[in-house]
């Protein structure tokens, strides 16, 4: 780990630079990016900071190159990040899935902005969740994160690359504009604070190493091709040995496992804060710069008499669905506020299977969601 990434002391950070602080304290060594609105400041950053403590950073042509760069750079034993918005995003799925199925530890920060399409550029949405999840095709597994705080961004960061490398998996920050621009001054904690997670590497010899062989984990151990371990890797359905297969004998195990490695650690991957939702009456789910104000409302609605409760999703995918569902036994009401046409919210329906009632504020005109907004609504429920 870089002592130069973090301090000890209190800084005065935009929440994408706060990214870069933390990623730094996790360990990444590779950066390439392609600069895009919002999450230009990221790359900036990145650009100076990590040559400087003997990382690499490179600009590449365009965001499916990017996406190539970190997987490429991982493979050869880097900690690696890459950070886009909306469009870029789509871009990267292709080989974002080729992650998945070849189980390359790497970050994708997406500083969520409006669209679809060139959209809003400069104005905050939260219309990414589920192409987070589903963006690429095929079954696959993928770890989701979201942002709420200059905080997050340094915290939220260090866990991603720590999950990424425990898991042998892609994880996906999602911030957005309000995030990503917002300047807080935080502690950044000391090194020796940080927990920091490698990759687990095979003890055998690189002829007895078995890329893909499944254990109790479901995380076989990397290899690094700098290292003598050198085994084919594909976008392709494979064996133990990371050949391409067509026997359902070796599909079906490689497919089933992939998932349980997520699956199996549901509770180490999961991350939610709670405010006030103990003895809730309503419930408010929201995430993200939304978060921020359902946090205000939440309180401001207790001071008027309204129970009212905040759970906060940090782990989107995989769906805290064990954490939601006791709330949902017994409150009285949920409120999801997002700035999308209804993407979580529907999540939270799918799962309540009509328990209690579930109302939604939905914003799509690039402007965030107030605490007053949320607030009044609450008190109307």
């Amino acid at each position: 780990m870089n002592e130069q990434a973090t301090t000890g002391r209190q800084v005065l950070l935009q929440g994408n630079e706060a990214m870069v602080e933390g990623a730094l304290a996790a360990g990444c060594t590779f950066f390439a990016g392609y600069p895009i609105t919002p999450a230009t400041e990221i790359s900036e950053v990145m650009s100076v900071k990590l040559p400087a403590v003997g990382g690499t950073f490179i600009q590449m042509e365009d965001e499916i190159a990017s996406m190539g760069a970190i997987i490429g750079a991982s493979l050869a034993g880097a900690k690696s990040m890459t950070a886009t918005s909306g469009p870029g995003f789509s871009l990267m799925q292709e080989n974002l899935g080729f992650a998945c199925v070849a189980e390359v530890p790497c970050v994708v920060v997406n500083v969520m902005r409006g669209g679809p399409s060139t959209g809003l550029p400069t104005n905050v949405s939260q219309g990414d969740v589920m192409q987070a999840r589903w963006g690429t095709h095929g079954d696959h597994p993928i770890i989701v994160l979201a942002v709420s705080s200059t905080k997050d961004c340094f915290d939220i960061t260090v866990k991603a690359f720590n999950l990424a490398e425990k898991y042998r998996t892609p994880v996906i920050i999602l911030s957005d504009e309000v995030v990503g621009h917002t300047r807080e001054k935080i502690n950044l904690p000391h090194p020796g604070e940080i927990e920091v997670i490698d990759r687990i590497r095979p003890n055998m010899p690189p002829e007895w190493y078995v890329p893909y062989e499944d254990n109790s984990r479901g995380v076989p151990p990397m290899g690094i091709f700098g290292d003598g371990y050198r085994y084919h890797v594909t976008g392709l359905i494979h064996d133990v040995r990371g050949f391409p297969t067509q026997r359902p004998d070796e599909i079906v195990p490689f497919l089933n496992r992939i998932h349980r490695k997520i699956s199996q650690h549901f509770f180490d991957i999961l991350m939610v804060e709670e405010e006030l939702a103990e003895d809730a009456e309503i419930l408010v789910v929201a995430y993200g710069s939304v978060a921020r104000s359902a946090k205000r409302a939440v309180r401001e609605a207790r001071q008027r008499g309204v129970k009212a409760g905040l759970l906060q999703l940090i782990t989107l995918w995989p769906f805290p669905r064990q954490i939601l569902e006791p709330y949902l036994r017994k409150v009285k009401a949920v409120l999801v506020p997002e700035l999308n046409m209804g993407q979580v919210s529907r999540e939270v329906k799918r799962i309540n299977q009509g328990v209690t009632r579930v109302e939604t504020i939905n914003r799509i005109d690039g402007n965030l969601i107030t605490p007053e907004e949320i607030l009044v609504r609450l008190i109307k429920m």
